[in-house]
């Protein structure tokens, strides 16, 4: 069923292969979280770019933790009630990419 596969937490070496195959810079951090950094020309660019993926996330129903700053943005997702990176986190960090 999709929605277990979403559900489930991805570790190790299935966790890395699948952040090998998708690229675009995502980490996978102590196979707890999946983390991106982006920097933008000033803090306008950067905050604009903070809201369209609040506004993804709020579609979604998957939130992130979102770290603003001037000309960075630091998305951090893990889906808490499972307790690590699931199938959703790769959707909401596929998602953001398009933005």
């Amino acid at each position: 069923m999709e929605s277990e596969k979403n559900s489930r937490v991805i570790k190790g070496v299935e966790l890395q292969a699948m952040v090998d195959r998708r690229g675009h810079g995502w980490e996978a951090v102590k196979d707890h979280h999946l983390e991106k950094k982006y920097t933008f020309p000033d803090f306008a660019t950067a905050l604009a770019f903070t809201n369209k993926v609040g506004a993804v996330a709020e579609a979604e129903g998957h939130h992130p933790d979102i770290h603003l700053s001037w000309g960075k943005v630091r998305i951090v997702t893990w889906t808490h009630d499972a307790g690590g990176i699931t199938g959703k986190d790769f959707a909401l960090a596929e998602k953001v990419e398009k933005l």
